[in-house]
């Protein structure tokens, strides 16, 4: 059997994945990045092997993407999180076309063609207030912990809206509906409203197309893919549980078995 890993090193987290020849998934990992990317890319992969029952003399084939790939020394190979991401998101839902990937410091959209391949895509990476970021500060705004968002906002009762096209005028808004007595989770469900509406934005500049994959750890919060459903106003697919956040790292280790595939056939033909 042959295994390979796919680690994805992200601004805020790093994953780690471990895939045997079958695609099954063996060992998954996962820890805040910091500022030592090689070493958190080494911490994750030895989680992930450790879940696996594993050692790191098994894996046959290291494949490392994200922000911080170039730092991981002991990789095979680098492929970019966009690459990485359409294998991903197109192994878990073959009819994938747009894929919106929502992280902690970026989002990204990507349209897909024939063979996984990324036609188009967008990143917004300069402002706070069209990431996860901008959820997680509005909820330390208001005295929430970033595992407190998903099930603040699942009880909210109506929208706030927060229409700050910078996440320091968003502060301010968020202040104010506090002291005019708007309850925390109608001011949270307003601001994944407002970053709904960014990233609609974004896969509409990628023309987007059905089948759409959601992914990325702000997707792991359920009225995030409910809002944009609602507001795609088609179905979406979304990773089961934290998939969301390994949809990349899949990736990058599917691309792992296809990499050796090719080097066992051009070595056949020598």
């Amino acid at each position: 059997m042959t295994y390979t890993a796919g680690i994805d090193v992200g601004s805020t987290y790093t994953k780690a994945l471990i895939l045997n020849e079958s695609h099954e998934i063996l060992g998954r990992g996962i820890l805040n990045t910091g500022f030592k990317l090689e070493k958190a890319a080494e911490q994750a992969l030895n989680l992930a092997l450790k879940e696996a029952g594993m050692d790191k003399e098994d894996v046959s084939y290291i494949v490392a993407t994200g922000f911080g790939r170039h730092q991981v020394t002991f990789r095979d190979v680098n492929v970019t999180d966009l690459t990485a991401s359409s294998h991903g998101a197109s192994h878990l839902f073959p009819n994938t076309r747009t894929i919106l990937d929502v992280g902690g410091q970026t989002m990204k959209a990507l349209r897909l063609g024939d063979n996984r391949m990324v036609k188009s895509f967008r990143l917004n990476d300069k402002c706070a207030a069209g990431t996860g970021a901008f959820l997680e500060k509005t909820a330390r705004y208001m005295g929430y912990s970033t595992e407190e968002i998903g099930p603040l906002a699942a009880t909210s009762k109506d929208i706030v809206p927060i229409s700050g096209v910078c996440a320091v005028f968003a502060e301010s808004e968020v202040i104010n509906h506090l002291s005019l007595g708007a309850s925390p989770a109608d001011i949270m469900h307003g601001a994944i409203d407002s970053l709904v509406g960014r990233s609609i934005q974004l896969m509409k500049r990628v023309r987007m197309e059905p089948e759409f994959t959601l992914i990325g750890g702000i997707l792991r919060f359920e009225t995030m893919s409910r809002v944009i459903e609602e507001q795609l106003k088609a179905e979406v697919n979304v990773p089961a549980g934290d998939m969301v956040q390994f949809t990349t790292a899949l990736g990058a280790a599917v691309l792992g078995h296809r990499r050796l595939a090719k080097l066992r056939q051009e070595k056949a033909v020598a």
